[in-house]
């Protein structure tokens, strides 16, 4: 007699369990609130020989789960370009855990590959991007980043005779590499996977709120000859700036350089017609980064890498073997347009995302995130110690208290002991700041007034802000 292998109780366990968390994610505290050694007592136990009850294991995750986790799920959390995860798009990924598919082939999961083919569709028309494009679901930006630089390594060096996926970089004619000054650190590790190295990029300069000022670009590629990839950036991560992309385009084009624009949050403004402008001239990119858990709203483990030449991203990323010649030919093989072969489906929980929202609730998402970043703003700006240090045209704000370093770290970290929100410090141009990124869908009018109180009433409280 076979063995069932649906375990009903347990899985009621985790339901209720995930419910319950997810019913007083609203009013708890954001932060975290177990310390290390707590966890670590609490988890960390002698691996018995003979494994214990599942329903055990479970409830001793869970006992300690609640108390170990960051409330990132919260609509009071802003401490870092996070989304929350869309009802439809949890369904779908306990849906997706259950079915287990390994999507990288049509042969092992016709229905990962046809929904990640219906859904590259989707993402290209919301965007406004070229529709012969590929997309390659991934596991968030920096594996994005990682395949459309590959695919533009293959493309100048094909262009120039170079086959770097069979002959590879040893020998191979030197690529220019030209990032902006404020280009986030995904670019630079991209680039050292690659083979390149961070001391091989050539930064170009930006201004006040971080874009890459077009006239230092226009200099830098007037110095240069040979095969040249510029990355550009939608969506600073500190000041959610964009790049005069128009500009920068214009000049990669007259180069014949490739342009890759990381858009890991400021991408999904293209979906918006109020905020669309902020992108002009995104289209005219070679490749584009994006996250499906900033404001997509879907869980982790969803990037996408966006290639206007298809063949180019295929050949930097695909492989052959005998036994993998399962389809026709006309079918969507995944690993295709993806660094893994074996993994996860993951563009199922972005389907549920992009099917239950549809066009107007996506612009819709990005514009009531970025009115909410104004009201943090406007609401902050009111305390005439504090100073907001960006222009906000997203979904970022900078702030400064008190026109001081020492003050600025003990609000920041007062606020994270009070529990009202969650956010993070940054440094920007020398100077300590606080940055909020307004990115979770369930965030209201109600929880940005909520916060900014929060964060005013410690500022008052501060003992070095007193003494000034």
């Amino acid at each position: 007699m076979s063995q069932t292998i649906v375990n009903e109780p347990l899985l009621r366990r985790a339901y209720d369990a995930a419910v319950e968390f997810l019913r007083r994610i609203p009013e708890r505290h954001v932060g975290a609130r177990a310390t290390h050694d707590e966890l670590i007592r609490a988890l960390d136990v002698s691996l018995s020989l003979e494994g214990e009850d599942p329903a055990r294991v479970f409830d001793a995750l869970a006992a300690v789960g609640d108390r170990g986790t960051v409330g990132s799920t919260s609509p009071r959390y802003f401490g870092f370009v996070i989304g929350g995860s869309l009802p439809v798009s949890i369904a779908a990924d306990w849906l997706t855990s259950a079915w287990d598919q390994n999507s990288g082939i049509y042969a092992v999961s016709p229905v990962a590959a046809v929904v990640e083919e219906i859904a590259q569709r989707w993402l290209l028309d919301l965007l406004g991007l070229p529709q012969q494009a590929s997309v390659g679901f991934v596991t968030g930006c920096q594996m994005a980043n990682f395949t459309c630089l590959a695919a533009a390594r293959h493309a100048v060096l094909r262009n120039i005779g170079w086959n770097v996926e069979e002959q590879g970089l040893i020998g191979a004619p030197p690529v220019n590499l030209i990032v902006s000054a404020e280009a986030h650190v995904t670019i630079h590790t991209a680039m050292r996977m690659l083979g390149f190295g961070t001391k091989a990029l050539r930064a170009v300069g930006t201004d006040d709120q971080g874009r890459m000022k077009a006239n230092e670009l226009d200099r830098a590629l007037a110095g240069i000859e040979g095969p040249t990839i510029v990355c550009a950036q939608a969506g600073n991560v500190n000041t959610g700036s964009v790049d005069p992309l128009r500009k920068i385009a214009e000049a990669a084009q007259a180069r014949g350089a490739w342009l890759h624009v990381d858009g890991a949050f400021g991408l999904w403004a293209a979906a918006s017609q109020k905020h669309s402008a902020v992108v002009d001239g995104l289209d005219l990119a070679d490749s584009w980064a994006t996250d499906g858990h900033k404001w997509l709203n879907v869980p982790y483990d969803s990037g996408y890498a966006i290639v206007r030449d298809s063949a180019a991203h295929r050949a930097a990323m695909t492989v052959s073997a005998s036994y993998l010649e399962q389809t026709s030919g006309i079918e969507r093989d995944n690993f295709d347009w993806a660094p893994e072969f074996s993994r996860r489906a993951r563009g199922i929980p972005t389907y549920a995302a992009l099917r239950s929202l549809g066009r107007r609730g996506v612009a819709d998402l990005v514009d009531r995130l970025c009115a909410r970043a104004r009201q943090f703003a406007g609401l902050l700006q009111r305390d005439p110690q504090v100073e907001i240090l960006n222009d906000v045209v997203l979904n970022q704000v900078l702030v400064r208290f008190g026109r001081s370093d020492e003050i600025t770290r003990e609000v920041i970290a007062g606020v994270q002991r009070e529990g009202t929100c969650w956010l993070a410090g940054t440094t920007w141009h020398g100077m300590a700041a606080m940055r909020i990124s307004v990115s979770n869908w369930a965030t209201s009018e109600e929880d940005v007034e909520r916060s900014a109180a929060a964060i005013l009433k410690v500022l008052r409280a501060s003992s070095v802000a007193a003494k000034a």
